[in-house]
C-alpha cells in the first residue's frame, strides 16, 4: 500500500491513518479490510497492487471476502 506514493497519500487521507499506524494495524482485521476495500473500490490500485504482489485482483478481492 505505501510502495506507490499516489496510493499512500489517497489511502492516508482518507482514512486518517499515518503510516506507522497502517503498518502497526496489519495484524488487525478492521484495517486489513480497510486497505483491501480500498484497494477494490479503485480499480487501477488493484490491478497495480495485485501486479506488484504477482498476485490476480481476484485473489485480493477474494481475500477481501474471506476476512468478512
Amino acid at each position: 500500500m505505501l510502495s506507490d506514493g499516489d496510493r499512500a497519500e489517497r489511502f492516508l487521507g482518507l482514512t486518517g491513518l499515518t503510516p506507522d499506524e497502517l503498518r502497526a494495524g496489519l495484524a488487525d482485521s478492521s484495517i486489513l479490510g480497510a486497505v483491501l476495500d480500498f484497494l477494490a473500490n479503485h480499480e487501477a490500485d488493484l490491478v497495480n497492487a495485485a501486479f506488484a504482489l504477482d498476485i490476480s485482483p481476484q485473489a485480493i478481492v477474494a481475500a477481501r471476502k474471506d476476512l468478512a
